[in-house]
């Protein structure tokens, strides 16, 4: 499997992400949007937005792990989020968090700020796509 990541130099350098990821080769899994859940499905962290993002992040890994994958196999990410303020106000130590799950593996990530998730409490959502071997 090929992996190239695309960062066009009149896009400007990404900060924790990558403009585009080019794969040759390889399965797809797409990964359903994951909350702040535990195995009962009980909300961890009600209000701490990076709590949140950390657990859900993890979850989204343990699906890749399970399909036989890991982080460096991530190839996008959609983070939702019900409010961007805490998401700016924790950037530096949600990249940390982030960093200390997938290393400095960036794939193509988009933030988007929605009304609402389905669950009562959840700030944060994440879905993804890897390419797995």
């Amino acid at each position: 499997m090929e992996r190239l990541f695309v960062n066009p130099a009149e896009l400007g350098v990404p900060s924790g992400y990558s403009n585009g990821v080019l794969i040759q080769g390889g399965r797809l899994l797409f990964v359903a949007g994951q909350i702040a859940w535990d195995r009962d499905h009980r909300l961890i962290g009600p209000g701490d937005f990076v709590t949140q993002f950390e657990q859900a992040m993890r979850n989204v890994l343990t699906v890749v792990a399970e399909a036989g994958g890991a982080a460096e196999h991530l190839a996008e990410l959609t983070v939702f989020v019900t409010d961007k303020a805490p998401y700016l106000e924790n950037a530096k130590e949600i990249g940390r968090r982030y960093r200390a799950l997938c290393g400095k593996h960036f794939p193509a990530m988009a933030l988007v700020v929605v009304k609402d998730l389905l669950e009562e409490g959840a700030m944060v959502e994440i879905r993804g796509m890897a390419v797995l071997p």
